[in-house]
């Protein structure tokens, strides 16, 4: 039977907005009865969308975007409502706003951060975690990540700060050969001039970072926005003192890890002992 509903069925990147806005509208100590107004739409519509059930109309965007002062963020949610192909649901509002920032700041205690990741050693990390995808995912999944990477070499220039676990390189990722060459991968990024990359060494008995991966982004209206993500789940952290701690433990962790020189020649010297 045909559903002749107005509403949609609710889709990733629907849930995604509405979540979005939900997150907005609290930070704004707001009820949906009170934003209805504000956006010229009924408190049912409100609810409807960020239940993810309907399509945000560009005119609902642009004046919940400046009732909530959302800095951009709503703008980029609603153009990432259309699907995405290689990026994990929970993620791709951060990829869309990752496009547009001026400084992005990485913590990783998993992985190497996609952004630095090899065709090979990414390959490898898909086909570890169950269940096991097909060859049209993987491809859709490594062409999305080498896109994304060429947001290191963009004009403008993104100014970068990568944190990773020097246990994340030692895991052998795919075997020597994969993770050879994402050693010398990871040298050839850190010798970019607007690129960091540290480790964090093995023995660190004080460590900010006990809480799990982070990323911190600046958003060209010199805004913060944190990022944090978990199993099957990704959250945008935009309260300005959640923001802030998240930035005093990134702060912390850059002067606990290796230089970027002295981690360059840690990367240079497990290279050498494969």
């Amino acid at each position: 039977m045909a559903n002749n509903s107005t509403e949609p069925e609710p889709s990733d990147s629907l849930k995604a907005f509405g979540a979005i806005l939900k997150v907005f509208r609290e930070r704004a100590s707001l009820t949906q009865e009170q934003l209805a107004p504000m956006v010229r739409y009924s408190p049912h519509f409100v609810g409807s969308i960020e239940q993810g059930r309907r399509l945000p109309p560009t005119d609902f965007v642009e004046r919940a975007e400046e009732a909530l002062d959302a800095f951009g963020v709503l703008k980029a949610a609603a153009r990432h409502v259309a699907r995405q192909p290689g990026l994990a649901a929970w993620f791709r509002l951060w990829a869309q706003l990752e496009a547009t920032s001026v400084g992005l700041c990485t913590y990783e205690c998993r992985v190497v951060p996609g952004l630095l990741q090899t065709e090979a050693y990414a390959r490898s990390v898909m086909l570890s975690v169950p269940p096991p995808p097909t060859r049209e995912q993987v491809g859709e999944r490594i062409a999305a990540r080498l896109e994304r990477q060429k947001l290191l070499t963009r004009t403008p220039p993104v100014a970068f700060s990568f944190i990773v676990e020097e246990a994340v390189l030692l895991r052998g990722t795919g075997g020597e050969d994969v993770t050879r060459e994402l050693l010398e991968h990871l040298i050839v990024c850190g010798e970019l001039w607007n690129v960091e990359v540290q480790i964090m060494p093995l023995r660190q008995p004080h460590h900010a970072g006990a809480d799990g991966p982070m990323q911190l982004l600046e958003t060209p209206d010199n805004r913060w926005l944190g990022y944090a993500e978990g199993q099957q789940t990704g959250q945008l952290i935009s309260v300005p003192k959640d923001v802030s701690l998240m930035q005093m433990r990134y702060a912390k962790m850059r002067s606990q890890a290796l230089s970027p020189a002295d981690s360059a020649d840690l990367l240079t010297r497990m290279r050498g002992a494969l």
